[in-house]
């Protein structure tokens, strides 16, 4: 993947704006809620059975900080991003048996999230750009499925 300058300095600026602890619990409460199928992968999570207790879930802001300090990883790994989630993805389909579809909700979930923390900030530009980093790391965790 070919990454521009332009895209390079866009991931940074809106990255630096992040708080990445709220952003991945709301991304991860989002996907649960929204697909709450996908809450079959975290029965250790415990109560996850509704909005409000999936919101005050512990173990889903954890796991939302864990997804973000990945994804902070790849953003400043950019040219390695196969390589940086290879060991993951092997993880995710051997042992976890995850559906790499999920991968792709959370990317979309992602993007809503950093348009209600960006607001009129999340120009068409920067959200081509995040949903091209966002498009190849659920490519990177994916490529164990194929």
């Amino acid at each position: 993947v070919h990454w521009t300058e332009t895209e390079r300095a866009t991931i940074e600026t809106v990255y630096q704006k992040l708080h990445l602890d709220e952003v991945g619990r709301e991304a991860l409460t989002r996907l649960f809620i929204v697909y709450p199928w996908t809450t079959r992968y975290f029965k250790s999570f415990g109560d996850l059975s509704s909005s409000k207790a999936i919101a005050s879930n512990p173990k889903v802001t954890e796991h939302g900080l864990k997804v973000m300090n990945k994804l902070t990883e790849a953003i400043h790994n950019l040219d390695h991003i196969k390589d940086l989630f290879h060991k993951l993805s092997e993880k995710h389909f051997h042992e976890l048996h995850v559906d790499p579809q999920n991968f792709k909700l959370l990317s979309k979930c992602l993007i809503i999230v950093l348009a209600t923390k960006l607001g009129k900030q999340l120009t068409p530009d920067v959200q081509a750009t995040w949903e091209k980093l966002l498009s190849v790391v659920v490519a990177a965790l994916s490529r164990e499925y194929h």
